[in-house]
C-alpha cells in the first residue's frame, strides 16, 4: 500500500484532525505557512484544545475550506516526517466508528499504541556503547595512554580488553586499521571483569568516551535454520484445495473443522502461498494464552518473519512493531488478539481468523466495541475463518453463500474424538456421594490417568475461591458498595474483589446483620478446585490457569510452558484452556458444571455451552489413545447436553437456528443494545422511559425495554438497556441517524445532562 496522502501547499490551508476525545467528529485547525510543505493526512500534530489543553491528533483530510463562525486555531506542532497511518487505515477508523457507533476519537485511541499518542512520545530503546576520543587514536598517544594508566591497573586491563575486542590494537604504522568494531560498555564490563567506576574513570581521563546507540525491544534473532513445511494428510491437502478453490469466488471463507484435525497445518500452508507471493498475512487469535503455543509453531517455519503484537507486550514494543510495518522491512506475518486489526500492513493478502467463534474478538469496555472478525472482513483481504464450532452468524453465512464452506470431519491420524460421559450430579447429591464439586467416577478417572503418567485438565469457568460468602445464621451475603453484584472470596489474597469495578473489601470477621460469626463461601471457584485437588492428590502436580494466575506475558508463557513439558500434570482453569491449546498428553477432562453455561440470562447461553463443552472436551486425547470427558450436570436429558455427547453440531445448530427465526435474533434479525448510565436511579429510569418512546415513534415495535439489566448498578452508576431488533437488510445508516439524532435530543433536557447513553451494536 502507498503512503496515505499527497504532500501539497495552499495558500491558507486547513486540517481535519482526529483527537483523542469521546467527541464525534474531526476538529479543524490552521495549518501554518511554515509547516504547509510538511503535512499530510495521517501525520501526527499537537493542537490545543479547549482553554488549556494539547492533544496529539491524526490528520484526516487537508483541504482550503476556512470553517465559518469561529476563530480557527492554529497548529501548534508537526511530530512526523512521513504519515504513522496508511492507504485505507483511516477509511478503516471511519468504518468502525459509523458502524459501532463510536466517536472515531475512541476509535484512534483504541488503534494507536499509547507511545504514539503521547505528548512526549515514544522514547527508543537505547544502548551504551563506548569508543576511543578522538585524541587518543593513534599509535603514539595509545603508547602514551598505556603509560600514564601503569599505576591503575584495573583501569590498565579495561582499556587494553577495550583495545583488543574493538580491533584498535592492530595497528599498521602510525593508525588503527579499519574497521573498528563497535563495543557495547556492558561487553567492556564482562570481557575485563571491571566495574562501571572503572569505565568512568577512564572516560573522566578523557581516554574512552560513551554515546548511545538506538536498539529495537524485538526479537530479531528467529530461528537459524527454519522447519520444513510438514506435509499435509489426504483430508488436510482437499481441504486445502477447496479453501483456494472458494476464495476464487468468495472472500471470506469458513473452515469447520473437528478438533485436532490439523487446521493449524493447514494455515501453515497457506500461509507459505502468500508469502511465495510477497503477500502479508495476519493471523489472529481471541487469547493470549493461545498465541504461546501458536508462536511456537510458527516461528519454527517462518522464522523471524513471524511478529507477535497483543496487550501482554509492552506499549514501547507496540509502537516499535508498529514502526516496523511501515518500515522497508515489515513482518510478513502478524499473529496477535483483536487489536492486531489495526495495525498497518502494506500488502495484506489473507488473514485467519482462529477460533473464529470465540467472545473474547469482542471488545466490550471501553469503546469502540467492535468485534474483530467483523472487522478483520473489512480489511479488505481474503479472510478465513477457522473453527471446530462455528457461531451461528458464521455458519448461517456460509449456509446461505454469503461465504464459502469448507469442512474437516477427521481427525489428524485417525484420532478417535473423546468418549463422554455423563455424570447426573442432582442423584449424586441426592444419595450423598459428590465430594465437593467431585463426582466418584471423575476422582477414579483423574487419578487413573495420573497413575499412568498422563496429565489431566479441570474445568471451572468462575475463577476466585468462591462465588460469595453467606452469613449462615440470617442469609446475609456482602455486596460491592458500587456495584450492584456480590463480592467473590479470593481467599490466597484473604480478600472479597468486586469483578466489574475491581474494587476489594476485607474480609469480614463476623456478620454486621446478625454478629454471626459462621460465614462461609458458597458454590465453587478455580481458586477452590485448585485447593481441594491438592488435598485429595497431594502427589499431583497442580498449575492454575485464569485471570488472576496470568496478568502477565510471562505468567501464561510459563503455566503453558510447564504444562507442555510434562513439569506440571493437572491443569485447573476457566474458559482460557478451552480455546485450541494443544497438549499431547491429556488423557481426561473435567467440566465440573455445566449448568452454570447453560442457566446464564441470555439468548445465547446454549450457543456459548456448546461450544465450550465440545472445545474443552476436545484437549482429551488429542495424541495416541482416545481422551475420556467427564461432563457433571444436574440436566442430562437436556438435548444440547447430548449433542455435546454426540458432537452433533448439524442437529444442535438447525435446532438453535429455528429457535432463533421464531424469536426473532440474529442471525435472522440485527440487534442494538442501548444503554443509559447515571449516577441517580430514577433519573435513569425516567430516561431510559422517554428515550424507548422516542425511538418507537421510528422504529415501533422492534424496540424493546427499557429494562434493568442483570447487574443494574456499577461503578456507582445505575443502568437501564433498550433493546433494538431489525430485520436483515434494513437500513443500517438511516438507524444510525435516528438513533444519534434521539440521543441529541435527549441530551439536550437539562435534566440528563450527565446521562450517558452508548450502544453495542451486534452484542454477544
Amino acid at each position: 500500500m502507498d503512503v496515505v496522502g499527497h504532500l501539497y501547499i495552499l495558500m491558507n490551508q486547513y486540517a481535519d484532525v482526529i483527537l483523542p476525545v469521546p467527541l464525534d467528529g474531526y476538529f479543524t485547525y490552521a495549518v501554518p505557512q511554515e509547516a504547509q510543505g510538511r503535512v499530510a493526512t495521517g501525520i501526527r500534530v499537537i493542537v490545543p484544545f479547549g482553554r488549556s489543553k494539547n492533544y496529539v491528533g491524526v490528520i484526516a483530510r487537508l483541504h482550503d475550506d476556512k470553517p465559518q463562525g469561529y476563530e480557527v486555531k492554529p497548529i501548534s506542532v508537526v511530530i512526523d516526517t512521513l504519515p504513522i497511518l496508511l492507504t485505507g487505515q483511516l477509511d478503516f477508523w471511519q468504518w468502525i466508528s459509523s458502524y459501532y457507533m463510536s466517536p472515531i476519537g475512541e476509535v484512534y485511541k483504541a488503534a494507536l499504541p499509547a507511545g504514539l499518542k503521547a505528548e512526549e512520545g515514544y522514547k527508543p530503546r537505547t544502548e551504551t556503547f563506548i569508543r576511543l576520543t578522538a585524541n587518543y587514536q593513534n599509535e603514539p598517544t595509545l603508547h602514551a595512554a598505556l603509560n600514564m594508566l601503569a599505576r591503575a591497573a584495573k583501569q590498565r586491563d579495561a582499556f587494553i580488553a577495550y583495545l583488543s575486542l574493538s580491533h584498535w590494537d592492530s595497528i599498521e604504522g602510525n593508525v588503527c586499521r579499519e574497521p573498528v568494531v563497535e563495543i557495547t560498555r556492558e561487553e567492556l564490563m564482562n570481557a575485563s571483569e571491571s566495574t562501571l567506576p572503572t569505565i568512568n574513570q577512564l572516560v573522566k581521563r578523557g581516554m574512552l568516551e560513551t554515546y548511545e546507540v538506538e536498539v529495537g525491544r524485538l526479537n530479531q534473532g528467529g530461528t537459524p535454520h527454519p522447519e520444513h513445511i510438514k506435509p499435509l494428510s489426504h483430508a488436510q491437502q482437499d481441504a486445502y484445495n477447496q479453501i483456494l478453490l472458494s476464495f476464487m469466488k468468495k472472500q471470506v471463507t469458513l473452515l469447520h473443522g473437528v478438533t485436532s484435525s490439523g487446521k493449524t497445518e493447514i494455515y501453515i500452508h497457506l500461509i507459505q502461498r502468500e508469502l511465495d507471493q510477497h503477500r502479508q498475512v495476519l493471523f489472529l487469535m481471541p487469547e493470549i494464552a493461545l498465541t504461546v503455543q501458536m508462536m511456537q509453531r510458527l516461528q519454527r517455519v517462518f522464522g523471524n518473519r513471524l511478529g507477535i503484537y497483543h496487550s501482554k507486550y509492552s506499549d514501547a514494543e507496540r509502537v516499535e512493531i508498529w514502526q516496523k510495518q511501515l518500515s522497508q522491512n515489515p513482518y510478513d506475518v502478524i499473529l496477535g488478539a483483536r487489536s492486531s486489526v489495526f495495525l498497518p500492513f502494506q500488502r495484506l493478502g489473507l488473514v485467519i481468523v482462529d477460533e473464529e467463534h470465540e467472545t473474547s474478538y469482542k471488545q466490550q469496555d471501553p469503546m469502540p466495541r467492535y468485534h474483530a472478525r467483523s472487522a478483520a472482513i473489512m480489511l479488505g483481504a481474503k479472510t478465513l475463518l477457522g473453527t471446530a464450532t462455528p457461531s451461528m452468524e458464521s455458519y448461517f453465512n456460509s449456509q446461505t453463500g454469503k461465504y464459502g464452506y469448507v469442512s474437516l470431519t477427521e481427525r489428524y491420524q485417525g484420532i478417535q474424538l473423546p468418549e463422554i460421559q455423563v455424570v447426573d450430579t442432582r442423584d449424586l447429591q441426592r444419595r450423598k456421594m459428590m465430594r465437593g464439586p467431585f463426582s466418584p467416577v471423575l476422582l477414579s478417572s483423574v487419578r487413573q490417568a495420573l497413575e499412568r503418567g498422563e496429565q489431566v485438565i479441570l474445568f471451572q469457568n468462575r475463577r476466585g475461591w468462591a462465588p460469595m460468602i453467606e452469613c449462615k445464621q440470617c442469609g446475609w451475603v456482602p455486596r460491592c458498595q458500587h456495584c450492584d453484584v456480590s463480592l467473590t472470596l479470593h481467599r490466597n489474597m484473604n480478600q472479597l474483589s468486586c469483578h466489574y469495578c475491581g474494587f476489594t473489601y476485607q474480609v469480614p470477621t463476623e456478620c454486621p446483620a446478625c454478629g454471626g460469626k459462621d460465614l462461609q463461601g458458597r458454590g465453587y471457584g478455580t481458586e477452590k478446585i485448585e485447593d481441594q485437588i491438592r488435598d485429595i492428590f497431594p502427589e499431583a502436580r497442580v498449575a492454575r490457569m485464569d485471570l488472576d494466575t496470568t496478568r502477565t506475558r510471562n505468567a501464561y508463557e510459563r503455566l503453558i510452558t510447564d504444562f507442555s513439558a510434562g513439569r506440571t500434570n493437572l491443569l485447573i482453569g476457566t474458559q482460557m484452556i478451552s480455546k485450541g491449546l494443544d497438549f499431547d498428553k491429556v488423557s481426561v477432562v473435567g467440566i465440573l458444571d455445566a449448568d452454570r453455561m447453560l442457566n446464564q440470562p441470555d439468548f445465547r447461553a446454549f450457543e456459548h455451552a456448546f461450544m465450550m463443552m465440545a472445545q474443552v472436551s476436545g484437549r482429551a486425547g488429542r495424541k495416541g489413545r482416545q481422551g475420556l470427558v467427564i461432563l457433571q450436570t444436574k440436566n442430562p436429558e437436556l438435548p444440547v447436553i447430548q449433542q455435546v455427547v454426540r458432537n452433533d453440531f448439524e442437529q444442535f445448530s438447525r435446532e438453535l437456528l429455528e429457535e432463533r427465526q421464531l424469536f426473532h435474533y440474529p442471525p435472522y434479525y440485527r440487534l442494538i443494545y442501548v444503554y443509559l448510565k447515571h449516577s441517580k436511579d430514577d433519573v435513569v429510569n425516567t430516561a431510559g422511559i422517554e428515550l424507548g418512546s422516542r425511538l418507537r415513534q421510528w422504529f415501533g415495535d422492534r424496540v424493546l425495554g427499557p429494562d434493568k439489566p442483570a447487574v443494574a448498578r456499577v461503578k456507582t452508576l445505575s443502568i437501564r438497556k433498550l433493546v433494538i431488533k431489525l430485520e436483515n437488510g434494513i437500513d443500517m445508516p438511516r438507524v444510525r441517524q435516528y438513533l444519534l439524532l434521539a440521543q441529541q435530543q435527549m441530551l439536550q433536557d437539562k435534566r440528563y445532562g450527565s446521562l450517558q447513553i452508548y450502544y453495542d451494536v451486534d452484542p454477544l
